[in-house]
């Protein structure tokens, strides 16, 4: 994005060389005009993907939670088995 942004510059800033001040102007006004909407345009980029990101560490870490919930209730599910098995066999 910042390539672009020099290119746009350096275009804009060749271009001033030909043309009269008022028109200098105006081209340098575009120019700082499209630099601040690429920079707000990346701010919000960087925002969305770093947003992105919590909500998949959110994720993750709800899926490891209800994964281990899972080993839990299985390794409950045995011992009740187990116990079963030891209460049959004592009858």
């Amino acid at each position: 994005m910042n390539k672009i942004a020099l290119t746009i510059a350096a275009v804009a800033t060749l271009g001033l060389a030909a043309c009269s001040e008022p028109a200098q102007d105006e081209v340098a006004n575009d120019t700082n005009a499209a630099v601040t909407e690429m920079d707000a345009t990346t701010d919000e980029a960087l925002t969305d993907v770093n947003a992105a990101a919590t909500d998949a560490m959110n994720a993750a870490d709800a899926a490891l939670d209800n994964a281990a919930a899972g080993v839990e209730n299985a390794g409950e599910a045995v011992e009740n088995a187990a116990e079963a098995v030891e209460e049959n066999a004592a009858q």
